[in-house]
């Protein structure tokens, strides 16, 4: 049952190249399945010409060492200001605000002043990544520290614990099964933000190379990468979940 949404679209996808191919053996918008198996062995396997590397696996390097760097500085960032939020009510009261209307600003429209004030390199891809990430993260993290019974601060405080010594041993061990889970809810804009920005102004990625082939209308080629980061984005939720899972058992499983 698992796997008939599945087997049904590839169905539907072949059924339809099919009608369409009878109709112009020549049209690109549905290439066939076999044609897309072809190209996929073709990417995965064959050098380029001019560089020597296959260019599959290298554009598959760069952009997942973009999207760690930025999702891990996001995560980094939303557990911290989220700790700082969910504890300390002064620091509320100053930066709860401000990050609720952050959190309104489409990241895609600060791209182009990223790129200005950051250049085209891996810096502004980059921080559109944590950009768009960070802010869902800390107020998130935050409404979970303040979730936390206020028992438990209560009495870390009577046995002379500090701030610091609270967020430790109290908080963190408490939102960190949430912060995977909220991590793995982020893995969707993430790549979002990453195939945009290697779109508009890169040299390599899994990004720029959709949109390089789409002036071709080269269907096989987008479909194949198109399918194969649906295949990094779930490998890696499924690792973040068993990761959860193995970490804290305690806290449960969310069933996605």
């Amino acid at each position: 049952m698992l796997l008939l949404p599945f087997v049904a679209v590839l169905a539907i996808y072949a059924i339809a190249s099919d009608i369409r191919l009878s109709e112009n053996p020549r049209d690109k918008l549905l290439p066939a399945p076999t044609t897309i198996l072809e190209t996929a062995q073709r990417l995965v396997s064959e050098p380029d010409r001019r560089s020597g590397e296959i260019l599959f696996w290298k554009d598959t390097a760069i952009s997942l060492q973009r999207l760690a760097i930025g999702v891990g500085l996001a995560a980094a960032l939303g557990l911290s200001f989220g700790l700082a939020i969910g504890l300390f009510p002064h620091i509320r009261a100053t930066l709860a605000g401000f990050v609720a209307v952050l959190s309104m600003i489409p990241p895609l429209t600060l791209l182009p002043i990223l790129f200005i004030a950051f250049g085209l390199g891996e810096i502004s891809k980059i921080a559109l990544i944590a950009i768009g990430v960070t802010p869902f993260l800390i107020r998130d993290m935050s409404q979970r520290v303040l979730e936390i019974p206020a028992e438990q601060i209560v009495k870390a405080q009577t046995l002379g614990a500090s701030s610091l010594i609270i967020a430790i041993r109290v908080a963190i061990p408490q939102i960190l099964p949430r912060l995977i889970q909220a991590v793995r809810l982020s893995l969707g804009p993430a790549w979002l933000f990453l195939i945009a920005a290697e779109a508009i102004a890169s040299d390599a990625g899994v990004g720029y190379r959709i949109f390089l082939v789409r002036r071709f209308l080269a269907m096989d080629v987008i479909l194949t990468y198109v399918v194969w980061i649906t295949a990094l984005a779930f490998i890696m939720d499924y690792t973040l979940k068993r990761l959860s899972e193995g970490l804290f058992p305690w806290a449960g499983k969310d069933g996605l």
